[in-house]
């Protein structure tokens, strides 16, 4: 079943965000062979919401294909944000659990967001992240990059590029949240 808001196009299946994910996979394996990031200092963080349930299936692969279950945490970035109560029009936030059981200091972190658009949730999980402890490196995992940057933000791994006007969504569909999984752009409503 498609998001609510009028449907521009059905961007991905549950295949296609399958195959997305195991090309994403391999890449982040890719700095398991990294002498300067061995799998202990590695670590997932997955941002709420739809980026925790990326983040796991990430977690999950990656142990199929190495045999090494990377440490998982749980990122909300809410209070961090720049645009919370300022009029902005957005509803109030909801704030969802933040969970990192292992520290910070010296790991090579791979943030997972589902949609990255102007960068400021970028930015806000960032600065979470640095009152928590010094991480040696931050890469910024993305399943769709849809641009219109408003900060100096890029994704080192990206699923899909979807170059999008002001007007339009892309809406990232879960089963774990929404019953299916599948990307649409859609009209903002």
């Amino acid at each position: 079943m498609p998001p609510p808001d009028p449907v521009k196009a059905h961007l991905m299946d549950a295949a296609d965000m399958a195959r997305t994910l195991d090309r994403l996979a391999r890449q982040v394996v890719e700095e398991l062979d990294d002498e300067a990031a061995p799998a202990d200092r590695l670590a997932l963080v997955g941002m709420q919401t739809r980026g925790v349930h990326l983040a796991r299936r990430l977690r999950d692969r990656i142990e199929a294909i190495e045999g090494v279950r990377l440490p998982f945490g749980v990122l909300d970035a809410t209070f961090y944000r720049d645009d919370v109560g300022l009029g902005t029009g957005r509803p109030t936030p909801i704030v969802q659990p933040t969970d990192i059981p292992f520290r910070l200091d010296g790991r090579r972190l791979v943030l997972v967001d589902d949609v990255v658009y102007t960068g400021r949730t970028t930015r806000a999980a960032l600065d979470a992240l640095v009152d928590m402890g010094r991480p040696a490196s931050v890469r910024l995992l993305a399943f769709v990059d849809r641009g219109l940057r408003e900060l100096p933000v890029a994704p080192d791994y990206v699923g899909r590029h979807v170059p999008t006007a002001p007007g339009e969504l892309v809406r990232v569909r879960l089963d774990e949240e929404d019953g299916e999984d599948g990307v649409w752009l859609v009209e903002k409503s």
